[in-house]
């Protein structure tokens, strides 16, 4: 009788195990994107991409020029360290000091400029890439999803990413706002 008993309690144990275990994994089911990868390979981050494209080089054309500008100076400013009177020494150093700093600011203002429109980028694509995300959360019940570009992780399983899923629904979904 012993026996019989501890066998049902057992067995009783195990089941109560078995349905827990289950509802805890139906439960924890945990997904992954890659927002820079979503922004870098959806349509209209590919877009806004080359927008970014045409401020960089255009920026970059003016400050290479700076540069020149300055290089030739400091050239100038060396050979002829030896001829020129310390007055006129200082009066050079001084106007290359100018020059370097009209330089720093055109590559702070153009670094300001980038940052600034990829906050625009961010600020209007980001709310609709979570549209997306939350859909796919709701629609197949993802306890979370992870941002692995913002988020550290050791490993991931490669089949709970979903980013190329987000790419492709945001890219059907998006219309930018005008």
């Amino acid at each position: 009788m012993k026996k019989s008993g501890l066998l049902i309690s057992m067995v009783f144990i195990v089941l109560s195990f078995l349905l827990y275990g289950s509802h805890v994994l139906a439960v924890e089911k945990t997904g992954f994107i890659n927002i820079e990868e979503i922004l870098s390979k959806s349509e209209p981050g590919k877009k806004a991409d080359a927008e970014f494209v045409k401020i960089f080089e255009k920026d970059k054309v003016k400050i290479q020029e700076k540069e020149t500008e300055l290089k030739k100076l400091k050239d100038d400013l060396e050979k002829q360290r030896t001829v020129l009177t310390e007055a006129a020494m200082k009066e050079k150093e001084t106007a290359y000091q100018k020059k370097f700093r009209d330089y720093q600011l055109v590559v702070k203002d153009a670094n300001e400029e980038l940052q600034a429109k990829r906050q625009g980028i961010l600020k209007e694509l980001m709310p609709e890439i979570m549209k997306v995300v939350n859909a796919i959360g709701d629609r197949e019940k993802y306890l979370l999803i992870i941002d692995i570009s913002t988020v550290p992780v050791a490993y991931y399983a490669k089949e709970n990413d979903l980013t190329k899923r987000v790419v492709e629904e945001f890219n059907k979904i998006y219309k930018p706002k005008n």
